[in-house]
């Protein structure tokens, strides 16, 4: 099969928002036969994974409940907080 560079768009659409509202409104399955096989490498970042203390899960499970995000998230973001403040302490003391 030969390779090439051009790249063809089903959708027609010049901007990612038309891109999306097309997709929005149309089925894959009606286009599949204008689809080709295509190969790409993912560098994706290898995730760490820690075990919680159930009841401290539960507690973090309804806090990022009540401000719409996933319980992972908010972890991160908690941790990321603790994180710059050690960083903020360890500054000062030297």
């Amino acid at each position: 099969m030969e390779e090439n560079n051009i790249k063809t768009s089903i959708s027609k659409a010049s901007t990612l928002g038309d891109i999306a509202d097309f997709w929005d409104n149309n089925s894959l399955a009606d286009y599949w036969d204008e689809t080709k096989e295509v190969k790409f490498n993912i560098r994706a970042k290898r995730r760490n994974r820690v075990t919680i203390d159930p009841d401290i899960f539960v507690k973090v499970s309804t806090s990022s409940q009540r401000r719409g995000i996933l319980p992972e998230t908010l972890i991160n973001l908690w941790l990321a907080e603790k994180i710059m403040s050690e960083i903020s302490i360890h500054e000062v003391q030297c």
